[in-house]
């Protein structure tokens, strides 16, 4: 890190900030963070600045404001956006003129930023090794080989979906359920469910982000991934790869891609990055009965 102070208006030189996601930092560094911007001046930008620049909206913010630790909350919610890095907080600082963040907590985000860097060269090691097949003729991807039980082996016709199931292996009988309820009825949508219908053997990564970007845009059918929540949901890093995936493909969920489900009581918070987008609730006995009638056609919709 640069040891020059930095100047007015300009982000301070951090070597490790750039390609590192907001994820990076701490509860340490966020605490400190609030400890700043929580604070409400005339003098000095606060939490509410910073939410407009990072792009939210006169309600998101309104929400956030009945949070004891706005700023917290609003690191939360744009971290599931893809625009959330260290560098574009750092950036976004500088430009609202809050110099003694930047100074104050600088050693700490750097620190963060490398801790991020070295976990992630250390995790990229550890990966084993895949052997790429060798074929005389047909040039080999992800597609072309086949990652699902119906796809055509040579890639010709992919399998295609009309929603992907983002789920945990201990929610399984609520996607029984569904399964039941969506496919097996007059709605007749047809669910990309893991368990079911992708073949092993392939990177789970790139499984999910192929299946998520790729196979859920058909003629008449629809681009959405439900999300069923849960206590176990938010334990499952393959769960958090998924929605985050999908919120990256649409920013603020303007495109109405996540749909996130609440099927049983929860001892835990709800994640923060779902908490702007309409629930569907199974838990709710006075609108139980119109559950599935209201998930059939939001996943039927263009």
């Amino acid at each position: 890190m640069a040891s020059d102070r930095p100047g007015a208006g300009s982000a301070p030189c951090f070597s490790s900030a750039s390609p590192v996601p907001l994820a990076a930092l701490n509860m340490r560094v966020r605490r400190r963070l609030a400890l700043f911007l929580n604070v409400q001046s005339l003098v000095a930008a606060d939490w509410a600045t910073l939410a407009e620049e990072l792009g939210f909206e006169y309600l998101e913010i309104r929400q956030l404001e009945a949070y004891p630790n706005p700023t917290g909350r609003l690191l939360d919610a744009w971290q599931g956006r893809p625009d959330a890095s260290v560098s574009r907080l750092l950036e976004l600082l500088a430009k609202l003129g809050r110099q003694d963040v930047l100074e104050e907590l600088g050693p700490s985000i750097e620190e963060d930023c490398q801790k991020y860097i070295l976990k992630q060269q250390q995790e990229e090691s550890e990966k084993p090794l895949q052997v790429a097949a060798v074929d005389s003729s047909v040039p080999r991807t992800l597609e072309l080989a086949g990652i699902t039980t119906l796809d055509d082996p040579l890639g010709q016709m992919p399998e295609f979906f009309d929603a992907f199931i983002c789920y945990c292996p201990n929610d399984i009988q609520f996607v029984q359920e569904m399964i039941r309820q969506l496919e097996q009825t007059n709605y007749r949508l047809k669910l990309c469910v893991s368990d079911r219908d992708v073949l092993p053997g392939t990177c789970v990564w790139s499984i999910a982000s192929e299946l998520i970007e790729k196979r859920l845009a058909r003629a008449g059918g629809c681009r959405r991934m439900v999300v069923v929540v849960s206590d176990d949901y938010l334990q499952s890093k393959e769960c958090d790869f998924q929605t985050k995936f999908a919120l990256s493909l649409s920013p603020g969920a303007h495109q109405k891609r996540l749909i996130p489900i609440k099927y049983k009581p929860m001892k835990k918070e709800f994640p923060s990055i779902l908490r702007f987008i309409t629930v569907c609730d199974y838990t709710n006995p006075c609108t139980k009965s119109w559950f599935w009638t209201r998930l059939a056609k939001a996943l039927s919709l263009p």
